[in-house]
């Protein structure tokens, strides 16, 4: 299938968009970031900035793909946990819209969580939900959602939902540099599509990594993982000394060298030290730098505050690129689409779509 246009809620700085626009396919992305909406426009990606509870399908008619990664602070690790705490609550609002209850009470109960952000994780199926359900019966083509590990039985339950109103479904964690990413994260990643057509998440092109297990062992027909060093320009060696992780010696954590993938790049990756093999301080990694990690283009316009949190909180369009073909049934990307990821519009001029919705009046607008 090849999509109309894709709005991407949730959309951050524009890791799934730029996967999508390097496939010819349109997008929109909604975001309250203000920060993020700034890259976002240097960028030339069309932008809503505002509040994702505030529009649904009928403010985007064109749209047939519904994306998301709704904020993930509070399911995630490192944060405060009151979406792991607030898991089976979660779980029931599921049941609750799908059964189509009134949704002023479900809002009102929505209201009552711990942290207001753990509800945006359903806002989601409320837009394939409305979608279905609007007049014309015009049911997103496809659905690309993704979040931290934690939240995978949302997914799940998402899943069960889906099929239900016709959806065929594929759910799971994937790991980013088992498609080529320099970098080892999680994810918890769904793909849907209308129809009687199966759908499967896409298979890895590349060997798991493992401390102290070579890149060349394993799966010999997969790619060895790919290294740090294969996407920076730096001239010698070096190790990352963070603090990223959980459980053990708190020093040893975060320790990879050069030849090695990241560990999961954060927000807080500025705060990452970079050091020579004989232990001298090197610069800390750029903006850029963060943003190859991520597998961003080289190029990308990173504007606005807070940098590092937008390129930690988004997607990598690699592995975005992967999912998107799988999920369009396109199969697997090719050498020549993947290179194409690594640089954006260089000495092209930024011109983002214009939106005229009127949802928020003191909203701006791409």
């Amino acid at each position: 299938m090849h999509p109309v246009k894709i709005v991407d809620l949730f959309a951050g700085p524009g890791g799934l968009d730029v996967a999508a626009e390097k496939l010819d396919i349109a997008t929109v992305g909604v975001e309250w970031d203000a920060s993020a909406c700034e890259t976002r426009r240097a960028a030339g990606l069309a932008t809503v900035e505002g509040d994702v509870r505030k529009y649904g399908p009928s403010d985007f008619p064109e749209a047939d793909v519904l994306a998301g990664g709704p904020p993930c602070q509070t399911f995630t690790v490192a944060g405060g946990g009151a979406g792991r705490r607030a898991l089976d609550d979660v779980l029931r609002f599921v049941k609750r819209m799908v059964a189509r209850e009134d949704r002023h009470e479900i809002d009102q109960d929505l209201a009552k969580l711990e942290d207001e952000r753990t509800g945006l994780v359903l806002e989601p199926l409320r837009w394939a939900l409305e979608a279905i359900d609007n007049e014309n019966n015009t049911p997103y083509r496809a659905i690309i959602l993704e979040q931290v590990p934690a939240v995978l039985p949302v997914w799940e339950a998402y899943a069960a939902a889906l099929y239900d109103e016709g959806y065929k479904v594929d759910c799971r964690i994937l790991r980013t540099e088992e498609y080529g990413v320099p970098q080892t994260r999680k994810r918890a990643v769904l793909i849907a599509r209308y129809g009687d057509e199966v759908v499967a998440l896409p298979d890895p092109t590349h060997r798991p990594y493992r401390k102290g297990v070579p890149r060349e062992a394993g799966d010999q027909a997969l790619e060895p993982w790919r290294r740090m060093a294969d996407v920076l320009d730096r001239q010698s060696p070096f190790r990352v000394i963070s603090n990223y992780g959980t459980g053990g010696d708190p020093k040893a954590r975060g320790r990879r060298a050069s030849w090695e993938p990241s560990a999961t790049v954060t927000g807080k990756i500025s705060r990452n030290r970079v050091v020579a093999l004989d232990g001298a301080e090197l610069e800390r990694f750029s903006h850029p730098e963060a943003g190859c990690l991520q597998t961003f283009p080289v190029d990308y316009p990173w504007s606005g505050r807070d940098v590092g949190q937008q390129i930690g909180n988004a997607v990598p369009p690699r592995l975005a690129m992967h999912i998107l073909c799988a999920a369009f049934g396109r199969g697997r990307p090719s050498k020549e689409l993947l290179q194409s990821l690594e640089t954006w519009r260089s000495g092209e001029a930024a011109e983002p779509e214009a939106f005229d919705l009127t949802a928020e009046a003191d909203v701006e607008y791409a």
